[in-house]
Parts: C-alpha cells; sequence; structure tokens
C-alpha cells in the first residue's frame, strides 16, 4: 500500500470493493460491551481507525499532551492480526493507533476533533489512495461518557456538511500492537514516497486548519 508511486498508480491499483466481514463473530465485536483502559501514571489511553496508520499516528504525535502514538490494529473478530492478514481486509480489523495522552492537558473530546479535522470524513473503506475494510474510519469508545462525545461531534459534523460522516463507532475491545517496523515510520523514513506524498501532505493540511494553541511547537 505505501510503497506505490504515483499515488495515481496506486489508487486504480488498490482501489478495491472489499468490505469488513459483518458475520457473526464481527457482529459480536460491535455489540459487545466496551472495555474502559485504565490511567497509568497519569496517563490514558484512546483508539482511533482513520486509513494507514504511519499518517495517523503523526498527526497525533503533533498534539500537546500526546505523548505517544502507537500503530496497531483494532476493530476486528480474529486474534493476533498482523499486517498481512489484516490487509486481506477480512479479519474485521482496521490499521488504528493507541494514542497516549495526559487528560490534564488534552481531553479525549479535544481528541476527537483532531480525528474529524485529519481526515476525509466522507470517504467510506478508505483514506486518499489506501482502499479496503483495513483503512475504513472507525472511532472507539470506553464508556458512555465516550460514546457520546463522539455521536453528538459526528451527528453535528453530519448536519454542518450536509453529508454522511463515513466514521463507524466501536466499543473498544482490544488492540494488538502492530510490527516494530511500522512504529515511528515518519520520522524513521522521511524520504520514503508515500511519506512525502501522502503522509507529510495529510499532516500539514491538518496543522494549517486545527487551532494552533492544540499543536506543538516545532512539530
Amino acid at each position: 500500500m505505501k510503497h506505490i508511486l504515483p499515488l495515481l498508480a496506486i489508487t486504480l491499483l488498490f482501489s478495491c470493493q472489499n468490505t469488513a466481514q459483518v458475520n457473526k463473530k464481527q457482529q459480536a465485536i460491535i455489540n459487545a460491551e466496551p472495555v474502559e483502559v485504565s490511567l497509568k501514571n497519569g496517563k490514558a489511553r484512546a483508539y482511533f481507525a482513520s486509513g494507514c496508520f504511519w499518517c495517523v499516528e503523526a498527526i497525533y504525535e503533533s498534539v500537546k499532551g500526546v505523548e505517544e502514538s502507537i500503530s496497531g490494529y483494532a476493530g476486528g473478530h480474529t486474534k493476533n492480526p498482523n499486517y498481512e492478514s489484516s490487509n486481506t481486509g477480512r479479519t474485521g480489523h482496521a490499521e488504528a493507533v493507541e494514542i497516549i495522552y495526559d487528560p490534564k492537558v488534552v481531553s479525549f473530546e479535544t481528541l476527537v476533533d483532531v480525528y474529524f479535522a485529519s481526515q476525509n470524513v466522507t470517504q467510506v473503506n478508505g483514506q486518499g489512495p489506501d482502499r479496503g475494510s483495513q483503512y475504513r474510519s472507525i472511532i472507539f469508545y470506553q464508556n458512555d461518557e465516550q460514546k457520546q462525545i463522539i455521536l453528538k461531534k459526528k451527528a453535528a459534523l453530519a448536519k454542518q456538511l450536509n453529508a454522511k460522516i463515513a466514521a463507524e463507532v466501536y466499543p473498544f475491545q482490544k488492540f494488538w500492537v502492530a510490527e516494530d517496523y511500522h512504529q515511528n515510520y515518519e520520522k524513521l523514513h522521511p524520504n520514503h514516497p508515500y511519506i512525502k506524498n501522502v503522509s507529510i501532505p495529510r499532516l500539514n493540511r491538518f496543522k494549517v486548519n486545527f487551532p494552533k494553541e492544540f499543536l506543538k511547537e516545532n512539530h
């Protein structure tokens, strides 16, 4: 997915029509009670899927109060997903990020604002050139308070744009950390064609439009 150039070729090659299987196992995930992750050393965790995790990881790490962003997989019905299995679009999982943040500095509500401000909110099953259910948009909630925040913001955005918002809303169950080579990819590989042509432009578009008081300096 991220090794393609030019971008037009990526889109044509990978504009597949697969969607996450909504079988009994997947439906059980959608209907499950959310799992709440406890604070650790005063830090909270939040989970989002918004296309390529290389892009999303870098976006959240530009936000004040975010200590770390970890790439991984979430939202599916299979155990121990990896890049190869997730990329088939048959596991129910999407590329996702775990956001470790200081709730005294940045709220979950602001992290949801970051989420919607950093993507094409109407694109179904993908972001940009990355297509397929493994790149779909999902916001995970850990309790009813978070769920209501998400639903209210999603509804307000749909009304504002007069459009259907693609993001799915899932109860958080488990986050599976991705392979080591996916972590901090944008920082470690700034000259990779995908990073130069997709990740960095997406980050810059977000930074231009999001309120500066929430962003780290010189990131």
